[in-house]
């Protein structure tokens, strides 16, 4: 299968999701990591045209691990905009490009402004991707859409689950690439955040049974419902 999961700045998938897409690498999925926005504004001594670089660099390292192609739609942070047709049609051509059997993305009910746009950009790019005479590029099936976790599980009622405890020290050793994020938080803010991140897939272990893993929501919609089980 081919899987798209898009998240809003780097270190997103991997603070949700990234167990889940290493699953998927092993079982010979083909696995894209799209960031909208660049994490530009992630830092408040760094600037931010130095740390746009830092921050791709980062994420490519992240995805390396895994076997993930990472690629970026290279917008400044806040300004994600989910009325953009301009960004919309960005999605949806990376869409049509990666053919994704289905899509992870942010949830609607997230705590960060950046990441409800690009949850709704998600949205509407699945639909405008399936028509086939809008744009030049082609078309793309209808897809699912499975909502990754919030952060803290706050506003998160999941619907399915995936096993990651095999994967839960690669998901932190992604996490850990990040260092213009982690290393900020730990010497400033007094968190440890891939302490953090393992604690809330402990958290998702226990509720269905597991050591760890991750939650996800399904987007309910006609028609992308499907009967076939589509995460690992």
């Amino acid at each position: 299968m081919n899987v798209l999961a898009v998240g809003c700045h780097p270190d997103d998938i991997e603070i949700s999701c990234c167990g889940t897409l290493a699953k998927c690498v092993k079982r010979g999925d083909k696995v894209t990591v799209c960031h909208v926005a660049n994490g530009n504004m992630g830092h408040e001594i760094i600037k931010p045209e130095e740390l746009r670089e830092i921050r791709a660099g980062e994420a490519k390292r992240a995805g390396a691990l895994a076997g993930i192609e990472v690629v970026t739609l290279d917008i400044g942070d806040l300004l994600p905009n989910g009325a953009s047709v301009e960004q919309r049609d960005k999605v949806a051509e990376l869409i049509i490009r990666t053919q994704p059997d289905f899509i992870i993305t942010h949830s609607p009910t997230d705590y960060m402004p950046d990441h409800r746009e690009v949850s709704k950009l998600v949205f509407d790019a699945s639909f405008v991707a399936s028509v086939p005479q809008y744009g030049p590029s082609g078309k793309a099936a209808v897809t699912p859409i499975y909502y990754m976790d919030n952060l803290a599980g706050m506003r998160f009622e999941p619907t399915e689950y995936v096993d990651v405890s095999d994967e839960i020290e690669l998901k932190i050793e992604m996490l850990e690439c990040h260092q213009s994020q982690l290393k900020w938080m730990r010497d400033h803010d007094r968190i440890d955040f891939a302490e953090f991140v393992r604690t809330c897939s402990r958290f998702r272990g226990i509720q269905c049974g597991v050591q760890y893993a991750e939650a996800f929501c399904q987007e309910l919609v006609w028609p992308k419902v499907t009967t076939r089980r589509l995460l690992p």
